[in-house]
């Protein structure tokens, strides 16, 4: 019985990666940027999507994808800060997958878009294993979660291409052990592009912003 699961499992996620592949080409034709962002819930995915969209609105046209279980709270909030925003209310699934970013895809005037920046789910397990079809994947850790993630959610953080450490204005209050945390995570991602941020105070968001404008234009060869 559990041959036939593994076989079930590794079907669905093959068939999952043939669509990523599309979704990647489609973004590619229209020359869109794309970034996975990932999370746990409440680690500040939507604050930080805010930031940046403010931060670079001047020199790129941002979307967003928005994966919700339920309410699109989340997109509404995007949508106010000017950016094209389309909602996925994934029913009880704990993650985005290739399938449910298609038909995102087909909503967004992406000849108007820049960067697509996609929210997915707040979970540090189901998402590592969906490829989406974006350029490139960001997870996001909060001060509040404790140091010891990288140590209990590895595949997380060994398949991402930047870490973002928000509410860094909390450390003096809560107990979080900074060089322990960096130490799992070079373990599992070595040289790991990293940023300490506070959506709060703002530290830290330009360095970030940059970054990711940097990101966008190298695949645009600019």
């Amino acid at each position: 019985m559990a041959t036939k699961q593994v076989a079930v499992v590794e079907q669905i996620l093959s068939a999952n990666d043939q669509l990523a592949d599309q979704n990647r080409r489609i973004l590619d034709e229209a020359g869109v940027f794309a970034v996975n962002i990932m999370s746990s819930p409440g680690a500040g995915k939507t604050s930080t999507i805010v930031a940046t969209q403010e931060r670079l609105k001047d020199r790129l046209r941002i979307g967003m994808v928005d994966g919700d279980i339920e309410t699109t709270i989340d997109a509404d909030r995007a949508a106010a800060a000017w950016m094209q925003a389309v909602q996925i209310n994934t029913g009880g699934n704990c993650h985005l997958d290739a399938v449910m970013l298609s038909g995102a895809l087909h909503s967004l005037r992406l000849d108007e878009i820049d960067l697509l920046v996609v929210e997915n789910v707040g979970n540090l397990i189901c998402p590592a294993s969906f490829k989406l079809g974006t350029h490139i994947s960001v997870l996001i850790a909060s001060v509040p979660e404790g140091d010891d993630k990288p140590y209990k959610y590895p595949p997380m953080y060994r398949g991402v291409d930047a870490l973002i450490i928000n509410k860094i204005d909390l450390l003096p209050y809560i107990r979080f052990n900074m060089d322990y945390f960096i130490k799992g995570v070079e373990i599992l991602n070595p040289g790991l592009t990293t940023f300490p941020i506070s959506c709060t105070t703002g530290e830290g968001l330009d360095a970030w912003a940059d970054w990711l404008y940097r990101q966008v234009m190298a695949r645009k060869g600019a």
